[in-house]
């Protein structure tokens, strides 16, 4: 659980409600559940920020210099390694 609230969708602005329906869409998407994660509820607090960290994040998906299956290997042993479910 974070310390600072998430910003909730009914109280955030137009970009950051576009960027929420991005990322429930995908969250569905990979796991069959309809909910945004905390992280990004966070980082709300902070548009440009979140706007840039979904650059990011769409741009490393992008990457076709190493295979999917690899990133998603290395995503996971991430994850375990630090404890995130995410």
């Amino acid at each position: 659980m974070a310390r600072i609230p998430g910003v909730e969708a009914r109280q955030a602005g137009w970009l950051t409600r576009i960027l929420y329906w991005f990322a429930r869409r995908k969250m569905v998407e990979i796991t069959g559940r309809d909910t945004l994660t905390e992280p990004l509820t966070v980082t709300a607090h902070h548009p440009r920020l979140l706007v840039a960290l979904g650059e990011m994040e769409m741009g490393q998906a992008a990457a076709r210099s190493v295979p999917v299956r690899l990133k998603a290997l290395a995503g996971i042993k991430a994850a375990l390694e630090i404890g995130c479910p995410f």
